[in-house]
């Protein structure tokens, strides 16, 4: 029962009831242009359906979610005037905060699209940026999602208010009759950009003078990329053992994890976990995160994890491979595996086989395709043995004799290559079967020298 005695300074005593004084979240309404004549893989449902798991990524309430025909893009609005009008009493009846359009708007266009709806106007370059933002975690991400903000604010300095038409006088450098308001905004804007890359190359060098140098490294990285919600994460839970952030969201994780496991015949590697890639990624993003997608770039092996049960899983490929293309990695030099996830998800027939794993076919160049589930453990086994051919396949085997008082060189071999056998010592020391990587081998060669014997390679 609550009191609602009053004490001597007019206020009620005891249990008050609870008001939740929480911000209640924005309502938006998501625009899908359907633009005739536009060359795409993806269906229309399916980018529809992205753009909603993009909107439900953060705290936004979708009240209506529309895919509009444009015969032709307008250049004011990108839209039709017909579509604007609709959207605009449908902004008002729904009561509607934010217009989330799936493409990329023009300032002007996002300016139009402002005053005509009432609105306020974000593009799919602008949500990414957001969703970006509040996932960072840790302060080089931070720095990374600012550094692409600005990049794109910068291009949105337009005259839309007339404050922005005002002179002021300048001292020094900026003397003379003055800048306006907006070159002054934009001098800002580059200032903090030149700062935040600054910034970014300090916590690159660090990490690179604690990382070492790549040759100096003993194990070699094999590093997972896919689609957003491919079940990345997932699969390298599965795969290391680690409680790593995984769930059914679109850019659940963005921070790169790297754990170490070991492959079928003993051989440990570093697994590494990356952002995922989506269709349009800003190239501003990708120029960002570059730093954060090293281990992709300095990759021995890449795992292309696939959602084989999403119907859109050829064009998503597609847009994995162009991003890997942006960021200089080339298929032809490093070995590609894909990973069909999900196949637990895939209809079955009377005798148990999956149609569509039968009709899928890999994206480009690949050393393997292996089917698995990270959900259920099933197909793991022949990925790790798949691995693990990849990187043989790159190695070469050689026989090195190693004299009993040279224990830094038996030291040296364990440490930077594979022992495959060891023969019987004698009076003069060993022979050890070594399987050599490429980035290896010329610190091999140089330390061993004519301690050599054949090699299964030239």
């Amino acid at each position: 029962m609550t009191d609602n005695t009053e004490d001597g300074h007019g206020r009620k005593a005891g249990p008050q009831a609870f008001v939740d004084q929480r911000a209640a979240r924005t309502r938006v309404g998501l625009i899908v242009p359907d633009v005739r004549g536009q060359s795409t893989a993806h269906h229309i449902e399916a980018r529809k359906a992205e753009f909603e798991g993009l909107a439900g990524a953060i705290n936004l309430e979708i009240v209506f979610s529309d895919i509009v025909k444009v015969r032709e893009i307008k250049p004011a609005t990108f839209i039709g005037g017909g579509h604007v009008e609709d959207i605009a009493r449908r902004v008002e009846a729904d009561d509607i905060d934010l217009l989330i359009v799936d493409t990329a708007l023009s300032p002007i266009q996002q300016r139009n699209l402002e005053k005509e709806t009432g609105a306020k106007v974000l593009d799919r370059t602008a949500l990414i940026l957001e969703i970006f933002g509040e996932r960072a975690a840790t302060r080089e991400g931070v720095l990374q999602v600012e550094l692409a903000h600005l990049n794109y604010q910068k291009s949105r300095l337009v005259r839309s208010w007339t404050h922005l038409e005002r002179q002021r006088g300048g001292f020094g450098f900026l003397g003379g009759p003055g800048e306006t308001q907006i070159e002054s905004d934009r001098r800002l804007l580059q200032e903090r950009i030149k700062l935040l890359e600054e910034r970014i190359d300090k916590v690159r060098q660090t990490r690179g003078q604690q990382k070492g140098r790549r040759d100096d490294v003993p194990f070699q990285i094999v590093a997972l990329v896919g689609y957003t919600n491919a079940g990345k994460s997932s699969l390298f839970n599965a795969l290391t053992g680690a409680r790593v952030f995984s769930e059914n969201l679109l850019f659940a994780t963005l921070d790169t994890t790297v754990r170490k496991i070991e492959l079928p015949h003993g051989r440990q590697v570093m697994l590494s976990d990356t952002v995922g890639f989506v269709a349009d990624l800003p190239t501003d993003l990708v120029a960002a995160f570059r730093a954060t997608l090293e281990e992709v770039i300095d990759a021995d092996v890449i795992l292309h994890v696939r959602d084989i049960a999403n119907p859109d899983h050829a064009a998503q490929a597609g847009d994995v491979l162009k991003v890997l293309g942006e960021l200089g990695v080339s298929t032809d030099k490093v070995p590609v595996i894909e990973v069909w996830n999900k196949i637990d998800l895939l209809p079955r027939d009377t005798d148990g086989n999956a149609p569509a794993l039968a009709a899928a076919s890999a994206a480009g160049k690949v050393a393997a395709t292996v089917p698995v589930s990270a959900q259920t453990g099933e197909g793991l086994d022949a990925l790790r043995a798949a691995i693990e051919a990849a990187l043989a396949s790159q190695s070469r085997t050689y026989r090195v004799r190693i004299a009993h008082s040279a224990g830094a060189d038996v030291g040296w071999l364990y440490g930077h290559a594979e022992i495959i056998g060891r023969e019987e010592a004698d009076d003069e020391g060993q022979v050890f079967e070594v399987r050599v990587e490429p980035r290896h081998k010329a610190a091999f060669a140089q330390r061993f020298g004519g301690r050599i014997g054949g090699s299964d390679a030239a």
